[in-house]
């Protein structure tokens, strides 16, 4: 019997022996091969939180294609399908959340979705998950950031020859909304619209300041404007809606008009109405020109509160045409550009839900979308 253990006991003791015997042979090299992604559809969108990578789906399948790393502090992201490029602001520290911080304009390669170059920025980029901070101009070839420290101002960036042009400032203005001739339009806390133009070097040449078109204290306008591909839409948190423009060099500014009828403002006390709200409460379909609003019922201030309903309404003809009960709050939504919409909702759950945009038909949950819950919907388009 101690014969027997004894035996196995040296059986054991020589396994690592054997072990080590077997690994000291070749193993041969693994070979990686780089990721190509497809032609992007219109179908296809972009969604980005702070978890620091921005998530490429395709609405018709709810497939993932690809991811866009990025840092933790990135605002959005422009993609330019002409150039097979997007661009996006990283900030990083040098001890993850102290220490010295680097601004840098990140161009990425929208084929294999690897990073091209990076353009050092001055530190003030406005670290906000928010569209409109971050621009590209009609020439494709500059693109504005907007920072706050908390003055504000925006930085220039020429993507074709990588570099930083150029600080301005805009003192009292935010978000960045490209429009004709090389220029932008911002919003203003004074009520106005402020026009900057760039001459071809990205230099600016010239700016002008509209009249006061919205009460901020009574009824601010939303920071979402949305591209109508002759202007923007912008809303209240009201729920009034007007276009604004820019014709051979002058600020236009539309008439306003309700997304309400009379019943959606009665509620028996006055003070609760309908009104939208949400993370991104509106999308525009350019082809049809409806808008898609998510709304709630609430008082004065429920901007942030997500909503309970989609209302669909028709810009042209300035009334709702189709209202859609959502069976989860609603957070975000996006609408595609196709010629049948597909509207995109993201609720505080970090699911993705997919509607057909005319039928108001539910296509596909994505229940693990691996988003937070606060995140940004963006279409593969320059102004989306």
């Amino acid at each position: 019997m101690q014969i027997a253990r004894l035996l196995a006991l040296l059986s054991l003791l020589s396994l690592p022996v054997a072990a080590a015997a077997s690994a000291s042979a070749p193993i041969p090299a693994e070979t990686a091969g780089r990721a190509v992604l497809p032609e992007p559809q219109p179908s296809w969108f972009l969604a980005l939180d702070y978890g620091g990578a921005a998530y490429i789906f395709d609405g018709a399948d709810g497939e993932v294609k690809g991811t866009i790393s990025h840092s933790e502090y990135t605002t959005a992201i422009v993609a330019l399908p002409s150039r097979k490029e997007a661009y996006l602001v990283d900030s990083y520290y040098s001890r993850l959340v102290s220490g010295t911080r680097t601004d840098v304009l990140t161009v990425v390669d929208m084929t294999h979705l690897t990073t091209k170059a990076e353009i050092q920025l001055p530190t003030k980029t406005a670290t906000l998950l928010i569209r409109g901070h971050i621009g590209l101009l009609n020439d494709e070839r500059h693109v504005v950031v907007f920072n706050m420290t908390p003055a504000q101002s925006v930085s220039i960036v020429d993507v074709v020859e990588r570099k930083f042009v150029g600080e301005i400032s805009t003192a009292g203005c935010a978000i960045v909304m490209p429009v004709e001739l090389r220029s932008f339009l911002m919003l203003c806390g004074d009520g106005t619209l402020q026009l900057i133009r760039l001459g071809a070097d990205g230099s600016e040449v010239g700016r002008q300041r509209s009249k006061p078109f919205f009460d901020v204290n009574k009824d601010p306008v939303f920071s979402q404007g949305l591209y109508t591909g002759t202007g923007w839409l912008l809303a209240t948190h009201n729920g009034n809606v007007r276009e604004v423009r820019v014709v051979n060099g002058r600020i236009e500014i539309g008439d306003a008009w309700s997304m309400l009828n009379d019943e959606d403002r009665q509620d028996g006390n006055g003070k609760e109405q309908w009104r939208p709200g949400g993370m991104q409460p509106f999308a525009l379909h350019r082809g049809s020109a409806l808008l898609y609003a998510l709304m709630h019922k609430g008082k004065v201030d429920t901007h942030g509160q997500d909503g309970k309903e989609v209302w669909v309404v028709d810009t042209n003809r300035h009334r709702r045409v189709a209202r859609l009960s959502l069976p989860f709050d609603g957070r975000s939504v996006l609408v595609s550009q196709e010629p049948v919409p597909r509207v995109y909702l993201c609720d505080k759950d970090q699911k993705l839900h997919i509607y057909d945009g005319y039928k108001l038909k539910l296509q596909r949950s994505i229940d693990e979308s691996g988003l937070a819950s606060s995140a940004l919907l963006q279409a593969l388009m320059p102004y989306d």
